[in-house]
């Protein structure tokens, strides 16, 4: 009987639902994700050009790239507008600022520069939301709780972990490949409709991102399979899903070369070497978004 491997991380991280069910749906899908944060992350410091000379009145401050600022001035902070709205009407006084790295908690105060245009600000560059597309691993047929990714949604700069304020999840359809190639994990290149919304996003994690699928159409035509449990689980010849081309879920041929302990440090569950040539032709072995 064919069974199901889910990595060691996803399996870790089952919602409630899927983890007392026997059998989930294998996807392999992509679809678009878009996440907005409940706070902002630093992604950059930079400095404010005033008519004394340039200055930085954030790393004066202390705040670091990478924190993630709560709140400014007693006022809590949840997107980029209301960062700059804050400093804008300071008037240059001093703003307490709740950051956040690695879990800490730090209380700073910032005196916001006015430029040369006349505005205030303090000299970050900030994020507030991501978007793109990824892969579906699974989804509970009963209860359309899912789990995708098996890796969290950090920020390109800096590294951090997105914090979900809210997210949803989009039909999307993959447009090309950035092939991979050695010290280039390559990635699926696609597009996604934000009016046609599918599902929600309730975590995000290191060991990926989780949430309900709210359009059954997506996947209650779909055969389930049962889960294996790591102890199942064999070196050699294996299956993966991919969707690499349009919304086309195709099943390509791998090898089991190598097989983790469950206290692996890195969070892996296996190594595998693509074998089927035509998944080598169109991505070069496995890419980001799969």
């Amino acid at each position: 009987m064919r069974k199901l491997f889910l990595t060691a991380c996803i399996a870790a991280a089952l919602s409630i639902s899927a983890a007392a069910t026997e059998e989930v749906i294998p996807m392999g899908r992509t679809v678009g994700i878009r996440m907005t944060s409940d706070c902002v992350l630093v992604t950059r410091l930079t400095s404010v050009d005033t008519n004394e000379g340039s200055v930085s009145p954030a790393e004066a401050a202390g705040i670091h790239e990478g924190d993630l600022i709560r709140s400014i001035g007693g006022q809590p902070i949840s997107s980029n507008d209301e960062l700059q709205k804050a400093v804008s009407l300071s008037g240059g006084q001093p703003l307490a600022v709740q950051c956040e790295q690695d879990g800490k908690e730090r209380m700073l105060t910032v005196t916001p520069a006015r430029g040369r245009d006349g505005v205030y600000r303090i000299g970050v560059i900030a994020r507030d939301s991501i978007a793109g597309i990824g892969t579906v691993t699974y989804i509970d047929p009963e209860t359309g709780a899912y789990g995708s990714l098996g890796h969290g949604i950090c920020d390109a700069d800096t590294g951090v972990l997105i914090p979900l304020g809210s997210g949803g999840l989009m039909e999307s359809s993959v447009e090309s490949v950035q092939r991979g190639e050695a010290g280039d994990p390559g990635a699926l290149q696609g597009a996604f409709d934000p009016t046609h919304e599918v599902g929600t996003v309730r975590e995000n994690t290191e060991t990926g991102i989780f949430g309900q699928f709210t359009d059954p159409a997506y996947y209650q035509s779909l055969e389930t399979m049962p889960i294996a449990h790591s102890d199942e689980l064999e070196l050699g010849k294996a299956q993966i899903l991919s969707n690499v081309s349009g919304q086309e879920v195709g099943r390509y041929d791998v090898e089991i070369i190598k097989i983790f302990g469950e206290d692996d440090g890195f969070g892996r569950s296996m190594m595998v070497r693509v074998t089927d040539q035509r998944l080598l032709d169109a991505t070069g072995g496995i890419v980001q978004g799969m």
